[in-house]
């Protein structure tokens, strides 16, 4: 077993002011040949929501909430936040990291899926920062929880939250969320049908019809078939059914970003009441305390 000294969260990193959001998107973008107008579409977004994004404090709660339950199970381990798309960033984090005497530390990767972007990019990113980085510490990244009992439990909680939430009526439709990805990107991993077994763990522990997979906030070039439906797309289908009533579950996020207030509580509620259907988001698994005990579990099993 190693002797673990700290832990590195591995977020996707955001903008915390409006200077920082077209930098970021260059980031975010950079070689994926998305149209300028669609980077702007984005960039509006987060200036809706004040420039910033609801990820970066999301990230530092769920730091905090692992690091007092790593320091209850007697393994007060500091955790660092190294992002990938900006600061703190990856290599400075690492840097800081040898700097403070950390010679080992489990990675936690903000994302449940494997998938290029979900997986390998943030593999390739320390890959990369360990070679720039002198005497850098070394990395021992956690497994994927896709079908963990723990990230189950965690969404089924916030799904019945959702219906609670639902006036009276009829039982409702699960509708279950997660970022489109090129279909090429698709083809060449597992994330579909990993999310396919969250989608069908998530409906049996809450007693709801099996999900079929909504995607949203597309982002490429038009000549690129991405995965589909788009969720608005899903909820035609569904309203052309006779429903009228969805909780939608964003399992594909385990905190709240952009895509998650704007794409689903804004655009997503405002076709909903055109379609007369009335809608429940259910969170984030986010700081829910099975997602916290199992991050923790993670974080000791790496070692």
């Amino acid at each position: 077993m190693t002797q673990l000294d700290a832990v590195v969260l591995q977020p996707f990193g955001g903008p915390e002011r409006s200077e920082d959001v077209v930098p970021v998107l260059d980031n975010v973008l950079r070689g994926r040949g998305v149209p300028e107008s669609r980077k702007l579409e984005v960039a509006e977004h987060y200036r809706e929501l004040g420039g910033t994004s609801p990820a970066n404090a999301c990230n530092r709660r769920f730091s905090a909430h692992v690091e007092a339950e790593l320091r209850r199970r007697g393994r007060p381990l500091r955790l660092f936040l190294g992002n990938r798309n900006w600061h703190p960033l990856l290599p400075d984090t690492l840097a800081q990291m040898r700097d403070c005497g950390v010679g080992n530390a489990a990675v936690f990767v903000t994302s449940a899926f494997s998938s290029y972007s979900g997986c390998r990019q943030y593999q390739g990113d320390r890959e990369r920062a360990t070679a720039t980085v002198d005497d850098a510490p070394a990395l021992l990244p956690t497994a994927k929880f896709f079908n963990h009992p723990g990230f189950i439990e965690a969404n089924a909680d916030q799904v019945r939250a959702a219906i609670a939430s639902l006036p009276p009526g009829p039982i409702p439709t699960l509708v279950c969320t997660a970022h489109s990805i090129p279909c090429v990107m698709a083809d060449s991993s597992p994330y579909v049908e990993q999310l396919r077994t969250t989608a069908r763990l998530l409906a049996e522990a809450v007693g709801l019809a099996p999900a079929p997979l909504a995607w949203q906030s597309l982002s490429g070039p038009p000549d690129q078939p991405w995965l589909e439906p788009d969720v608005c797309d899903h909820v035609d289908t569904l309203a052309a059914q006779g429903c009228d009533r969805i909780v939608v579950a964003p399992i594909g996020f385990l905190t709240d970003h952009v895509e998650v207030l704007f794409d689903l509580d804004d655009e997503l509620r405002a076709h909903c009441e055109l379609r007369k259907i009335t809608m429940a988001r259910a969170n984030t698994a986010g700081t829910h305390p099975a997602m916290i005990r199992l991050t923790a579990d993670l974080i000791e099993e790496a070692a």
